[in-house]
């Protein structure tokens, strides 16, 4: 009777055992769930161009084809992508709507602290665009009293009110209005019209819009603000630690066979040298 006790015992505790194992094999990281799902969702705003952008109905641009580089990594995954306002992507990623951000995400200090960012794909420097033959605005100081506009919720937009608040410490009217936009084509629309006075948003966007529409618009020849960087977006945990570490990885390596300065003289007209060893942490 104890022998069968004991055999019961036993194969209850091997039994547990197993259910434990299995529990734990259940539990695969990020990474290795997109590699056995054989697909990775990811968060986009295809209207920020030259990054992101729709044309003849399909999403193009330099993160579209930096990603596809990228991806070449895990050549058995598709790639859903998802486009959203900008405005929801951050917080979609919190959700987990997507497994991670796409997209340009401009590095501010925040966000460096909420989420893990990637390796640097871009430089995020800000400046602003005007009316094409505007003589009067050709510096940061000479926006003192003018509207601007910028997207809301953008870094972009942080650096316009930062820009406001600084114009003021020198003694200089600070912005009159800062007008706020879903995205930056509704911004250029009201530029082009004359409703506002510039829109501010990072160098290779504004030199991307200028080389397209530069019967209508200038960009300006000064940035302002701190060196800023774009980045893609991962939530801030041990499970989607491999997949950013992943993605980390293929950078470096697209950097190091010139991949990315490829792609950047495609899209932007020139390269820039970016960091590899690591993001370095944001002044603002």
């Amino acid at each position: 009777m104890k022998s069968i006790i004991r055999t019961c015992a036993s194969a209850l505790v091997v039994a547990a055992w197993s259910l434990g194992t299995a529990g734990l094999a259940d539990a695969a990281d990020l990474l290795q769930q997109i590699k056995d799902k054989g697909e990775i969702v990811i968060g986009t705003e295809a209207r920020y161009p030259p990054f992101e952008f729709v044309e003849d109905g399909k999403v193009v641009g330099f993160s579209v084809d930096l990603f596809e580089a990228v991806m070449k990594g895990l050549p058995d995954v598709k790639v859903e992508r998802l486009d959203l306002p900008f405005q929801g992507l951050l917080p979609g990623l919190q959700t987990l709507k997507f497994d991670a951000i796409v997209t340009s995400v401009a590095v501010n200090k925040k966000r460096y602290e909420t989420y893990r960012l990637s390796l640097p794909i871009a430089d995020a420097t800000v400046t602003f665009v005007k009316r094409k033959g505007d003589e009067s605005l050709t510096k940061a100081e000479d926006l003192s009293g003018r509207i601007v506009g910028s997207q809301a919720g953008s870094a972009q937009l942080k650096s316009t009110q930062d820009l406001s608040a600084a114009l003021e410490a020198k003694g200089l009217a600070p912005l009159q209005e800062i007008q706020t936009y879903v995205d930056f084509n509704e911004a250029y629309a009201d530029l082009g019209a004359g409703r506002i006075d510039a829109v501010v948003n990072s160098l290779p966007n504004l030199l991307y819009l200028q080389s397209q529409r530069g019967d209508a618009f200038e960009t300006a020849s000064t940035t302002f603000g701190p060196a800023a960087y774009f980045s893609w977006a991962f939530r801030k945990d041990e499970d989607s630690k491999p997949l950013a570490d992943f993605i980390d990885d293929r950078l470096r390596a697209l950097s190091e066979d010139g991949t990315v300065k490829r792609l950047q003289e495609k899209w932007f007209g020139s390269a820039t040298a970016l960091p590899t060893d690591a993001l370095p942490e944001p002044q603002g």
